[in-house]
């Protein structure tokens, strides 16, 4: 089978985010299958953005995907340089066609960037060669611009996203969504119920294979909280506006006269305000911020926590479901979670992995970290072992792979 995989901002093991491309395109690609993955050569989401040496366009092959770079203007925020930067590219769709699809006549078109204006040129290339065209779906627009940003429903920007959105229900053969709960939302606007399929985010399992360092990063001090009879609930990740973690920092408010202690491990704009916040709050015994850790270090960190927490903003948006590679990481990692977002599904509860409470609740959150401490070693492990074979069995990125790719078997 032959595959064009469009995405804006598809990455790499080398370039870094975004990996869900690579991860299904490499699977795809040792099942014996073409794959050439289609992207901007700028994304404010990699690590590194390929050089392109002057060119307009530039292939790679990358463990067997062949990478079609087209080029892009560098960008900063969301003003008028990442608009350009989106036309540029798409643009590009129609412009290079025929060199994208040179490795011969594609089976399958899928068309993921986020935003749904590749549809077009996709539609045009599946058409042209009799192909499936399948719409993956990351996020709901235009609804998150107008929910998250605020913007108005008949701005020329979002209209115009609104017509490309109904255009992918209505010529798609198949959407492949990441949002559990999205299917009514998706045949309001036109998708027949039949040709929705689910294939969330996931995790690959020799990435929690790998040895970890010895001694793991930040072993003296956990062991010593350890040992002074701490019970450690840890969070991992960007520390921004929706990942809601002053509610997390007033938990310890609560946590005084108890053996627990509230760690904070990540980057982000709001980490200094929260170190901050801990200093006038005055609570330096139970939350503490420390230095981000390197992605491959992840693993070994959430091994020596004894129970992980996972927050974020109340927001309808998240009505259509989540799927937070945090919480997989987690769950990975066998350790129990308190999952305190609001949302139109929970894979703890599901998993019964955990405790679910309500967002941006910091009694909750006191509550639920008093319970789980109160469990002996052996009821936390089995906790945190349901969580882990639910991720394996469901989420896990062969499994996901082997997924898509039986929908490209399907009728259309």
């Amino acid at each position: 089978m032959n595959i064009i995989y469009i995405n804006h901002y598809a990455g790499s093991n080398i370039h870094g985010m975004e990996f869900r491309p690579y991860f299904m395109a490499k699977r795809w690609a040792e099942a014996g299958n073409k794959v050439t993955i289609v992207a901007s050569s700028y994304s404010h989401l990699r690590t590194k953005n390929p050089d392109m040496q002057g060119k307009k366009t530039m292939e790679q092959n990358i463990d067997g995907i062949r990478y079609f770079w087209i080029e892009g203007n560098e960008y900063h925020g969301n003003g008028v340089g990442r608009i350009k930067n989106m036309l540029s590219f798409i643009c590009g769709l129609y412009k290079y066609k025929d060199e994208i699809a040179a490795e011969g006549k594609p089976n399958a078109v899928i068309a993921s960037s986020t935003y749904p204006l590749d549809i077009y040129p996709a539609h045009k290339i599946a058409k042209k060669y009799g192909a499936m065209l399948i719409y993956e779906v990351h996020d709901l627009w235009p609804l998150s611009p107008i929910e998250l940003g605020g913007m108005n429903p008949h701005h020329p920007y979002i209209m115009m996203m609104q017509s490309a959105e109904n255009y992918c229900y209505k010529h798609s053969d198949y959407v492949v969504s990441l949002l559990p709960c999205s299917k009514e939302h998706m045949v309001e606007h036109g998708l027949k119920p039949e040709k929705f399929v689910c294939i969330p985010n996931g995790i690959v399992k020799a990435d929690w294979e790998k040895p970890m360092s010895d001694p793991p990063v930040y072993f003296d001090k956990l062991k010593k909280y350890h040992d002074e009879g701490y019970f450690l609930i840890g969070y991992t990740g960007a520390h921004g506006i929706a990942n809601a973690l002053d509610s997390f920092v007033e938990a310890g408010e609560k946590l005084r006269d108890k053996k627990i202690k509230l760690l904070l491990i990540g980057p982000g704009p709001e980490r200094e305000r929260l170190v901050q916040k801990v200093i006038d709050m005055n609570l330096g015994d139970t939350v503490e911020l420390l230095e981000p850790v390197k992605r491959g270090q992840v693993p070994e960190l959430l091994s020596q926590m004894d129970a992980l927490y996972v927050g974020l903003q109340r927001q309808p948006l998240f009505r259509f479901g989540v799927s937070p590679n945090k919480l997989m990481d987690y769950m990975m990692a066998a350790k129990p979670v308190i999952f305190a977002i609001e949302a139109g599904n929970d894979m703890v509860a599901d998993a019964d992995c955990g405790i679910s409470i309500p967002p941006e609740d910091s009694s909750a959150i006191a509550e639920a970290a008093i319970k789980l401490s109160s469990l002996s070693k052996e009821e936390l492990t089995k906790i945190g072992q349901r969580g882990k074979e639910y991720i394996l069995r469901n989420n896990e990125y062969d499994v996901l792979s082997k997924k898509f790719l039986d929908v490209f078997s399907m009728p259309f």
